[in-house]
């Protein structure tokens, strides 16, 4: 039998849309801005990602995006030491 440590909730948002232009990050319409979810880890939410990237690949203005929300909820964490 083995003790498994919870790992700490490190929350990602999962998000994407066409693009104004392929210079920027700059959606073309905000009403049609794609909320994947929001995930407990990035391996979840990498894999949420790259299944909705590949669902896009023939748009090339359309992109989805990882934004680690734990880094936004507590700025003032050094990465990779516990809180």
């Amino acid at each position: 039998m083995t003790d498994s440590v919870p790992q700490k909730q490190l929350l990602h948002l999962v998000l994407g849309g066409e693009l104004s232009s392929l210079d920027g990050v700059e959606f073309k319409d905000l009403d049609k801005v794609d909320i994947v979810g929001v995930f407990p880890n990035y391996a979840t939410a990498y894999s949420a990602w790259r299944a909705k990237a590949q669902q896009t690949v023939d748009n090339a203005q359309m992109r989805y995006f990882i934004v680690h929300l734990h880094r936004l909820m507590d700025p003032d964490a050094t990465p990779g030491k516990p809180a």
